[in-house]
């Protein structure tokens, strides 16, 4: 073989080799495999989208029965008309009461359900109100109507929001009304919406607020002639935050501050009875 013929196949076999190389480099493609999938392991961790915010009521139905409404003294022939109240009748609705100065019950029944809702809505419960305005234009809705609002929609829970009107001296502090076992109507709830009084009951304690002076045990009282829990299905209580006619409780209520702690309550009652 000549050193020119030599030289030739030096070349050539040489070219092989790295050809060769080549392939066996493409099918294992140790290096961009390699860093590729550290890529893709690490971006998450540098594009990670914010945490999902805890709404521990997601799926929950509750309904907040603001009571009375501002408008019902303008409409004297609705709201007297009796209605079904659970094996009895009751005059469709009343005007509520008012503090000293004029703060009416229905606005401030109005006000902290809305605070309540948006808390409520905000932990991922769907909040049902039975009234959606606070209307001197308007009236009702009867108790009847209040009574079943939940039932369809087979509602998780439902209070009913209210405020006293007493002129006992000294009569003050909140008290949470839950039915008794009373067939056909409330023995269906009645261990529930007890459970639920007790829950309201130390949820307004654990805000700062007093147990009523005047009404109730120990700041919860059993009534079997109120339509609004007679006609309900599902767990109800309805809870009266203090008495207008006191002063120390009315400028509790006339305040915002006031409301907030009234609403929060609610709302951390909600969420203990629900679990």
């Amino acid at each position: 073989m000549t050193s020119r013929t030599a030289a030739a196949a030096v070349a050539l076999t040489l070219a092989a080799s790295v050809l060769s190389g080549c392939a066996s480099g493409s099918d294992a493609a140790p290096g961009p495999v390699a860093t590729s999938t550290s890529s893709a392991t690490a971006s998450p961790t540098s594009s990670a989208s914010p945490s999902t915010p805890v709404r521990p009521l997601a799926g929950r139905t509750v309904v907040l029965d603001p009571g009375h409404q501002l408008g019902n003294r303008n409409f004297p022939d609705r709201i007297n008309r009796p209605v079904p109240a659970g094996g009895f009748t009751k005059p469709c609705n009343t005007t509520g009461t008012s503090t000293d100065a004029g703060y009416p019950e229905a606005t401030f029944t109005f006000q902290v359900a809305r605070l309540a809702r948006h808390r409520l809505k905000r932990l991922g419960a769907r909040v049902v109100m039975t009234r959606k305005t606070n209307s001197d234009r308007r009236w009702g809705p009867c108790v009847d109507v209040r009574g079943r609002a939940g039932n369809r929609s087979r509602a998780d829970v439902k209070i009913s929001i209210h405020a006293d009107g007493s002129y006992e001296p000294g009569a003050h502090g909140f008290h949470v009304v839950r039915p008794p076992a009373r067939a056909p109507w409330t023995d269906d709830i009645a261990r529930p919406s007890r459970a639920l009084a007790f829950d309201v009951r130390k949820a307004l304690r654990g805000r700062g607020f007093a147990s009523s002076t005047y009404r109730g045990r120990d700041g919860i009282d059993v009534r079997r002639d109120l339509g609004t829990l007679n006609l309900s299905d599902v767990p109800t209580v309805l809870v009266e935050l203090g008495n207008m006619r006191d002063a120390g409780d009315a400028r509790t209520m006339t305040r915002p501050a006031g409301r907030q702690r009234y609403a929060a309550a609610l709302v951390t009652a909600v969420r203990a009875y629900l679990g």
